[in-house]
């Protein structure tokens, strides 16, 4: 069974904007958040074939826009609404995140029953693995994390960095998609939130507090988020297993569109990596 665009309201919030794939019968399954990233969304490039291989495979697969990601209700692709871009900030994906886990276990979730509440997997990418990093680290409903070109440092990041005199003075800075060229803007509000909550915020500290298996995959030639993240985040956590993916990129041979029916080969070895880990 496919869902797709899904709408979870919240009183006072931003709806959330969620998709399902599972196979429907009396089982209950693993569940499988994935947390897209930065200038990302849930129906980027290949995560809907992600999505069928893990349902396929047995997994309740939930994926999500963060509800500050620029997509509305009805355009959840790219960035319609940049003025919600301009006001996102870490804080707020946390509580989107948890958001969503309360939904899925709850009973308003019209899927409950095909979960199975004692195994709940967060799959991060890029921006979405420092998310799931640090929920992982202060949520115990969690029992395993699994992270695909994960940042190590929300500090050093473009969105928390740069000249800040100028960019507290004309409360807002823009960033080039390279996809869409849009002028992407982030408005001070952001470097202020995470200088307010910058302990909760720190990615290695939550590293080093992990006490469930962490499994770090990361392209050797990421160009976006260099492989090194990749290695900071193991040697924080030595218990946790770094798998290199050879001769590849940021998203691991996937574009947008992907037109392809199969997924890029890249993809397709951190997806198989990734269910012999839960396994």
């Amino acid at each position: 069974m496919i869902q797709k665009n899904r709408i979870l309201k919240r009183d006072g919030k931003k709806p959330i904007l969620w998709d399902a794939f599972f196979t429907a019968n009396e089982t209950q399954k693993p569940l499988v958040i994935f947390c897209h990233g930065y200038k990302g969304f849930k129906d980027w490039g290949a995560w809907d074939l992600v999505a069928e291989a893990f349902a396929n495979a047995g997994y309740f697969f939930v994926k999500f826009n963060f509800s500050h990601n620029g997509g509305t209700m009805e355009q959840p692709i790219d960035f319609p609404d940049l003025d919600a871009f301009a006001e996102n900030n870490y804080s707020k994906e946390l509580e989107d995140l948890d958001a969503i886990i309360n939904f899925l276990h709850s009973t308003s979730n019209p899927f409950q029953s095909e979960i199975d509440p004692n195994q709940l997997i967060l799959i991060g990418h890029s921006r979405g693995g420092g998310i799931a990093i640090l929920k992982a680290s202060e949520d115990n409903r969690i029992t395993q994390l699994i992270t695909w070109a994960s940042v190590s440092d929300f500090g050093k990041r473009t969105a928390t960095s740069g000249e800040l005199e100028q960019w507290k003075k004309e409360g807002v800075k823009y960033v080039l998609n390279g996809r869409t060229k849009q002028q992407m803007p982030h408005n001070y509000q952001f470097y202020e939130d995470f200088k307010t909550h910058e302990t909760r915020l720190n990615i290695e500290n939550a590293v080093k507090n992990l006490n469930i298996p962490h499994l770090i995959i990361h392209a050797n030639d990421d160009p976006s988020v260099k492989y090194r993240e990749a290695e900071d985040l193991h040697a924080w956590n030595p218990k946790s297993i770094l798998f290199p993916i050879e001769k590849s990129d940021h998203v691991f041979g996937a574009s947008h569109p992907w037109q392809d029916s199969t997924l890029p080969k890249p993809l397709a070895t951190v997806v198989q990596k990734s269910m012999e880990f839960i396994n």
